[in-house]
Formats: C-alpha cells, structure tokens, sequence
C-alpha cells in the first residue's frame, strides 16, 4: 500500500468533523461519508458544519464529500469510522462495496449493541479484517479542543506500527501531537469504560460531591479500569499512560464531556430518557455501562463503579442510595 493513501471519514458528529480537520491539515483531498445531505449541502456552500464544530471552516476543494458510505468506501485505503457505536451496525448494513484489502481505523468510544464486542473485534470477527489492517484513534483529546486549535495529543493504536504511524503522520500539526502503541485492544476498551467513569463522575458533581471525592473516585476509576483490561486482554501495559489515565481525567473533568454532562444530568434527578431528550447528542457511556456489565458477568472482575453507574441507569435504583453505598467501597 501506499505510502500516501487516500483517506475517507465515515460519520457527521464532532469527531467526524475534528478528524476531518486534521485530515485536511496534510491531505490533499479525504472523502467524506455522512447521512445528512443537508449538512453536506450546507459544508459545500458555507464551508462549516452547521451542527458540529461550526466553528471549523474547511477547504471545501479537499473534501469529497458524499451521502453514499460506498463511494467513500471505494475511494478509500485508509476508512476511519467515527460514529456513535450504537449506529454502526444499520450503516454497516448498508455497505455492498467490499472491505478487504481496506485498513480501517476506529475513533469509537464504545461497544457494537449487536456483537457485544469493540469495533476492531466486530470488524475482524463480522468482516475478516486481519488485525493487522485494524487500528484505534483515542486521545486524551476533545473534538472542541481541536476546533480551537488547542494543543492535544493522540495515541494510535496498530499491530502494523508502519500503518499506525501512517495515520499519526497524517494526524499530526503544529497543535495535535500523535504517538503510536501496539495495544489495539486495550486502547479501545479503556476509551470505552472512561466514558462509563465519566458517568459516575458527572452523577457525582450532580449529587454535591465535592473534589475530594471526584479525585478518589478517578483513583478508583482507572484502577478498576486496570483490572478489567487485564481480564480482557492480558500483555504487559502502562495503565498511566496517556492512552489509559489521561483519557479518563480529560473525560471525567471536562466540560466538553458528553458523559459527564449526562451523568451531572442524571445526578440532579434527570431521567436517562429526558437527558438524552436534552443533551440532543449521544452519551456513547450510557450503552457502553450495559455493554461492560454484561461482559463483567463472565470476566468477574472488581467494578464497583461500573455495578454502580449500571444499577442507575438500567434498574432504575435511585443515584443518592447508590452512590452512598459506594462511597464505602472506594479507597
């Protein structure tokens, strides 16, 4: 393959929209696939995305932009998909342009409702993609951050290092730094169980827990975290690591965080239909706590957090009584 391959950008959201950008800083032209063509007219004529990051104006003579996922598929080598985990499966459906040969990269926080399994697992169990064509975008790094130019960092995640750093090259700018691992699997699970710690962090905020108590839950957080990751895929990682650590506080502190939002939301006596009415953006947590509890069932890890964000969100128990109890389990 190329050493310069083309790109295509699957979804329409804020991150859809911050890989773009940061496409667009060392490509000539991407391809850009998004349901709504009506955003795609709109980019065409004002050079923004009327619904995410508007204040990011393109190049619209790099962008190929489509409503067809074949066509970007087709034009593609490298395909990143960035879109809420919840809907990948009806835009997979739509595909009859073959993956193979294609290296798919994910920038998905969460699991696929349909597999129960992460993205690069569903595309190589569901499509045959060989893990060393799947890779992983995570952060610490915030869509809005990239909007504002402000200096962020990325880790990318291949088993193909000369892939993952194809991608990091093309990433990269004067305010994203990108670094590469070979801990496909362990980035993708720890970007989706920070959002579930997100959750918690937020419902904390929302019930008057102060800082104290958000930093011991953090704590708690990322060494639950650790002990999840080991159960799912056990080799030799640095849990303190930026990938790991840093996506969770940049999650759990943020005011650009979704999951946390949420969880504030849900905290202060929201209900989770009535947030999600609100927020009018997907908390990619609130299907990932289902997702991890579930798959906690056979691994029988310790997750007080997780059996706690769960016990709100899916069996209706009321946060204060929830988060009392596990006020005592924390250290």
């Amino acid at each position: 393959m190329s050493e310069n391959p083309k790109f295509a950008v699957i979804g329409g959201g804020s991150w859809a929209t911050a890989i773009a950008k940061m496409l667009c800083v060392n490509l000539t032209e991407i391809a850009w696939y998004m349901r709504n063509s009506d955003a795609i007219e709109h980019i065409k004529t004002e050079h923004h995305n009327p619904n995410y990051l508007s204040s990011v104006e393109f190049n619209i003579e790099k962008l190929r932009l489509t409503d067809d996922i074949n066509a970007a598929v087709a034009y593609a080598d490298y395909i990143v998909f960035a879109i809420p985990s919840a809907f990948l499966g009806s835009e997979l459906q739509k595909l009859t342009e073959s993956l193979n040969g294609k290296v798919i990269f994910s920038a998905i926080k969460g699991i696929v409702p349909e597999t129960s399994l992460i993205v690069g697992e569903h595309f190589h169990e569901k499509y045959n993609i060989p893990y060393e064509n799947i890779g992983v975008i995570t952060g610490p790094c915030h869509a809005e951050e990239v909007a504002l130019e402000r200096l962020s960092y990325l880790t990318i995640a291949c088993g193909d290092a000369k892939k993952a750093k194809i991608v990091a090259r093309c990433l990269s700018s004067n305010y994203i730094k990108a670094k590469i691992t070979d801990d496909i699997i362990g980035t993708e699970y720890a970007a989706m169980l920070k959002n579930i710690y997100a959750i918690a962090a937020g419902m904390a905020h929302g019930l008057g827990y102060g800082d104290n108590f958000q930093s011991v839950l953090m704590s708690n957080g990322i060494r639950e975290m650790k002990k999840f990751i080991r159960k799912v895929h056990k080799m030799k990682r640095n849990i303190n690591n930026s990938a790991y650590l840093g996506d969770l506080l940049v999650t759990g502190y943020s005011v650009f965080s979704r999951n946390r939002m949420f969880g504030n939301m849900i905290g202060k006596g929201y209900t989770v239909k009535s947030a999600m009415m609100e927020m009018s953006m997907v908390a990619e947590g609130y299907y990932a706590t289902k997702s991890a509890w579930e798959l906690n069932q056979n691994y029988g890890a310790k997750t007080p957090i997780i059996d706690a964000v769960y016990e709100i969100l899916y069996e209706g128990k009321e946060a204060k009584k929830v988060f009392k109890k596990l006020t005592d389990k924390l250290d």
